[in-house]
């Protein structure tokens, strides 16, 4: 494990899992491309600062007929001291054709047969208010509108685990599956949080 100086170029792809990125690490002893998780969190752009390597490995994949062999490096880390848009030089060493991360990974599980799952008692439905039909004063919240907040608290629940319930600060769990961390991220700005890559942290903005 190092800790070296250089920057990083974050490339925005849009594929069949939704927006991912890839980066590009610049050092001193070499470039390196980058494909950590954490990464889609990022807005595209050029990072500068102190990176940790915690591992060099060529690896290998197939896209469009052709086989190509990067030079991967695993950050363990980062602190960030400058951020800047994507110059074209770097946008242009990083290829819009990549492949997915998710997908690689996902190749590389040995499917297992499931173990069978206790058939689940089905959830009593709840009545819908009929409009027509429907007393509930104006501004004041029917059992239809109750039961759609209740559902998306449990939701948000499940997807942020150990993370919920959610405060003004959020700092994602890397080592999350993908797919997973990428709701997670997508679920945050729904709910009004920015990401700030300098603390590498989820914020709600401050209102005056």
């Amino acid at each position: 494990m190092i800790t070296i100086p250089g920057h990083l170029a974050i490339k925005t792809i849009h594929g069949r899992n939704g927006a991912f990125n890839v980066g590009r690490l610049a050092t001193a002893i070499g470039e390196f491309v980058v494909k950590n998780a954490e990464l889609d969190q990022y807005d595209e752009g050029r990072y500068e600062g102190d990176f940790v390597i915690t591992e060099i490995r060529p690896s290998t994949y197939s896209t469009n007929g052709r086989m190509v062999i990067e030079i991967r490096a695993h950050l363990g880390g980062m602190t960030l001291s400058a951020i800047d848009a994507l110059s074209g030089d770097d946008a242009r060493r990083l290829s819009p054709q990549e492949v997915d991360p998710a997908d690689e990974e996902s190749q590389a599980v040995v499917p297992t047969t499931p173990a069978p799952k206790a058939s689940a008692k089905p959830k009593p439905s709840r009545p819908k208010a009929d409009p027509l039909v429907d007393t509930t004063p104006f501004g004041v919240e029917t059992p239809a509108t109750a039961a759609a907040k209740a559902d998306a608290i449990e939701a948000d629940a499940a997807l942020f685990g150990t993370l919920w319930p959610l405060g003004d600060v959020v700092r994602l769990d890397a080592t999350v599956d993908r797919l997973t961390l990428r709701q997670q991220r997508d679920r945050l700005n729904a709910l009004g949080y920015t990401f700030q890559p300098l603390s590498q942290e989820w914020q709600i903005p401050v209102t005056v």
